[in-house]
């Protein structure tokens, strides 16, 4: 089977065989290429149109108890400048953001402990009580089930915890006292618990083959998750991989398509990262099927300390400016912002009801709370 038979299997079925994904990126040529992303374009537009869903991220805490050895805030980086947030500097973050038009806030920390679970409780039902009708991401790393549970039930929504590689050796070589096994027990228990789940790999790991890559697409097909963050391996200075070789923009892309083929209804966020490695690399993921942006509503003097690679870009922008620039460079690319909640498509016709139904009925209680209200002013 031919490079191009291979991409219309999966276009026309989301399905390949390990061989036929291995040949696929061993014999990829330019030519494929174009043609791979031309077809993982138009499964996204059959399936999101030319819609690009915005996050508003808020960066809360650097600190971190893990040692992922590509990660610059990692525990043994004692060059970091370490911060948190307070609860009423992430809610000021949320009350900007729902000016600008964001329906989903992405509370994003490394493993803190200080964030204990009557704290992010505590966050998620302000947040929540404020905004009601906004979904809540969560990116928090490894907890307990048991934790992951309060938090859902407090109004959290989605849990992205990317699984970094679907290879155990190489897993394990970049996490030190880190469960290979662990990392996908956590993902089997926020989405068992009802969350909206977003797993993910980096492309461009020292040692990392094609065949790692393979068992990254079969994991997520396996795994079917809501979203997907895929982006390049980026060194940072401070870490053990500091002189290692950037991923490429090319790979990164290729994987992105690839997915997009095997997940057809998958949420595809076109990262910062790629930005950050190509002036144009989140437009080129989003014409590869990508179809979320994550702008930043950290405040700007947090923004350079939450640094997992070199090079991030637009740390020193404030979140309007994001925001403006953003749309901007959308549109120009030939897409349309949606300021929506923007719920997967891998959710049941059933699951995307009962969210919107929900949505009506904390409009309305809102607005009747809010009326009551004015008439006891008056």
């Amino acid at each position: 089977m031919s490079v191009i038979e291979i991409i219309n299997k999966l276009y026309n079925t989301s399905t390949a065989t390990r061989e036929e994904l291995n040949y696929l990126l061993d014999n990829l040529t330019k030519k494929d290429k174009e043609y791979l992303i031309e077809k993982s374009h138009e499964i996204a537009l059959n399936n999101y149109g030319n819609n690009v869903y915005i996050r508003g991220l808020i960066e809360f805490t650097n600190y971190c108890i893990r040692d992922c050895k590509y990660c610059g805030i990692r525990k043994s980086n004692n060059k970091a400048d370490r911060y948190r947030l307070s609860i009423e500097q992430i809610l000021e973050c949320a009350e900007l953001g729902d000016k600008l038009g964001y329906k989903t806030f992405v509370l994003q920390g490394g493993e803190d402990p200080y964030f204990t679970d009557e704290i992010m409780v505590e966050i998620i039902k302000k947040i929540k009580g404020k905004y009601p009708y906004n979904a809540i991401t969560l990116s928090l790393g490894e907890r307990s089930y048991e934790s992951y549970e309060r938090m859902f039930k407090a109004g959290a929504d989605r849990y992205l915890l990317r699984h970094e590689t679907a290879s155990k050796e190489l897993y394990e070589s970049l996490h030190p006292n880190s469960s290979f096994e662990n990392r996908r027990k956590c993902l089997e228990n926020l989405k068992k618990i009802g969350y909206q789940i977003g797993a993910g790999f980096m492309v461009g790991l020292p040692k990392q083959t094609n065949n790692d890559l393979v068992n990254d697409l079969l994991y997520l097909k396996e795994l079917n998750p809501h979203m997907c963050g895929i982006g390049p391996f980026i060194p940072h200075k401070d870490t053990p991989l500091y002189n290692e070789n950037c991923g490429t923009l090319e790979k990164t892309i290729t994987m992105l398509a690839l997915v997009r083929l095997m997940l057809p209804k998958v949420l595809l966020p076109a990262t910062t990262a790629l930005g950050s490695i190509d002036p144009l690399g989140r437009e080129k993921g989003l014409k590869a099927g990508g179809n979320v942006v994550m702008p930043n509503l950290s405040p700007t003097n947090v923004r350079e300390k939450y640094s997992l690679y070199d090079g991030k870009i637009c740390t020193g922008d404030e979140a309007a400016e994001c925001r403006a620039c953003i749309e901007k460079r959308i549109n120009k690319a030939g897409f349309k912002l949606n300021i929506s909640r923007g719920d997967s498509l891998v959710l049941s016709e059933e699951e995307i009801n009962n969210i919107n139904k929900n949505i009506k009925i904390e409009k309305i209680i809102k607005e009747n709370l809010d009326n009551i209200s004015l008439v006891k002013k008056g």
